[in-house]
């Protein structure tokens, strides 16, 4: 099958990979969760190839998915697996670090509770939670652009938003995870990185 291509991917595949390489330092097997295309997980496992880059979607991406790994043949990148976050536990075991980009403001918010849940519960003591795209803060949007990007959203289904920062981060604490950073990436996007708390049981 032809590769499916977003160019939104492929212009932000640069800048996230600079913003997040430091926190993938010594990270051995990373789970990408709503992989979308693959786009993103053949060229970071293209520029970290010490580690294992763990593709994963719903059922009808997988192909697509597919297919950018096959294209690309990387012994660091497996073939995706199906996952449905709220499918718990998790079908996937070992990762030390989750990464998902434009994914929260496409999920019903129960969804996201139990995104945050199962990276609480399987997260190694100091593994990396890293969460890219748009977000509110103190209910503001960051620009017009995010502010029409939540009206489409909405029209498509009632379910999806423009997360706000705060309510990720206090679900991101009662799951034992804490922040260490929140940077500005272009186009109005974020990377927040939170980590399992050492002390997290």
């Amino acid at each position: 099958m032809d590769k499916p291509f977003i160019p939104a991917a492929e212009n932000n595949k640069q800048a996230i990979l600079a913003a997040a390489r430091a926190w993938l330092e010594g990270v051995e097997h990373v789970l990408e969760i709503g992989a979308g295309t693959g786009q993103h997980a053949v060229h970071f496992a293209a520029a970290l190839p010490a580690l294992v880059w763990q593709t994963s979607d719903l059922a009808p991406q997988l192909p697509g998915i597919r297919a950018w790994v096959a294209d690309a043949a990387l012994a660091n990148l497996p073939p995706p697996v199906e996952l449905d976050v709220c499918a718990r536990p998790w079908p996937v075991t070992g990762f030390d670090a989750i990464y998902a980009a434009n994914l929260v403001h496409y999920m019903a918010w129960a969804s996201v509770v139990a995104l945050f849940a199962e990276a609480g519960e399987r997260l190694p003591p100091a593994a990396p939670l890293l969460l890219y795209g748009p977000f509110n803060y103190a209910g503001r949007y960051l620009s017009e652009g995010n502010r029409r990007l939540d009206a489409w959203l909405a029209a498509r289904d009632p379910a999806f938003a423009i997360r706000d920062f705060e309510a990720l981060d206090e679900l991101a604490v009662r799951h034992g995870l804490e922040l260490c950073e929140d940077a500005a990436l272009p186009a109005n996007n974020r990377l927040l990185v939170w980590r399992r708390r050492r002390e997290a049981v």
